[in-house]
């Protein structure tokens, strides 16, 4: 059996993810004094009600060698193979990790995704589609080492409160920001994410998160697609939704888009109301 192991970074539903051979391992969410499992000891709604009631950022952390090991001694003694696929080693040593543990198992096999959240998620689900297909397990790694340089995750950040906690911008820039109700859009890039466009207020943000899905080569339907939001309400996401119909009519109904609550990895740094979509490009 080809088990696929991964992190609470992808946000994958943990009691789904058992009833289907994945293994969901935890990221370390430090608040104050109190260190918490993230998805496991820390859901996402209460994550986000600790979020904006602390007077300071919580921090997350990679997941060790040893948890690799220890999952990795469970597909071993099982006489199983595993897919690896983690988040971007670009932006965590989780990938290392993972990597290092596996140096003594042939049948492990990781795949760094160069994505997190519902980018990470769409390689996740090309994965298990795959799987259920009959491929093998090096023929699975081959396609998603080839398919996820095509991969494009957009998101529009609701304030800059976050990025301004955690040291990622001047809090002068922040402030600016928030009294010209500027909506930055990030996306990720070789592993990575940057700023690739602003705008004022939600609904031209709205507007140019449109714009840079068609710029981007547009959404292939054939493979995953996954949309996600931060925070406890998903009121912003469904306006985007609705705001860019002309997407998706012609391709997939509103009400069969799959849609995640983005967890504490990313949460943590952009706050809640941040929305974003991941795909694979149709121009690849």
């Amino acid at each position: 059996m080809i088990r696929i192991i991964t992190d609470s970074a992808s946000d994958m539903d943990i009691t789904w993810a058992q009833k289907h051979h994945i293994s969901v391992l935890p990221m370390q969410i430090q608040c104050g004094e109190h260190t918490y499992q993230d998805r496991y000891e820390l859901e996402a709604d209460a994550f986000y009600n600790m979020l904006t009631q602390s007077a300071t950022l919580p921090s997350t952390s990679q997941i060790t060698p040893y948890t690799f090991e220890e999952e990795f001694l469970k597909v071993h003694a099982a006489g199983d193979e595993a897919l690896v696929i983690v988040v971007s080693g670009a932006l965590s040593g989780t990938y290392a990790s993972a990597c290092l543990a596996a140096a003594a198992y042939d049948e492990i096999h990781v795949v760094d995704s160069r994505n997190v959240t519902v980018g990470e998620h769409c390689l996740l689900s090309l994965a298990i589609r795959l799987r259920a297909e009959g491929k093998s397990v090096i023929q699975i790694k081959e396609i998603l080492e080839d398919r996820k340089q095509h991969i494009r995750l957009l998101a529009l950040l609701d304030t800059l409160e976050y990025l301004k906690k955690g040291g990622r911008i001047p809090a002068t820039t922040a402030l600016a920001g928030t009294l010209l109700s500027i909506k930055p859009v990030v996306s990720v890039k070789d592993g990575a994410v940057e700023v690739i466009g602003k705008a004022r207020g939600s609904k031209n943000g709205n507007n140019l998160l449109v714009e840079l899905v068609k710029k981007s080569g547009g959404i292939d339907f054939t493979l995953p697609l996954y949309l996600g939001y931060t925070g406890c309400n998903r009121a912003l996401l469904d306006q985007y939704i609705a705001d860019s119909h002309l997407l998706w009519e012609s391709h997939i109904t509103a009400d069969a888009l799959q849609i995640l609550q983005i967890g504490s990895t990313i949460g943590t740094h952009v706050g809640p109301g941040a929305i974003a979509i991941a795909f694979f490009s149709a121009d690849n």
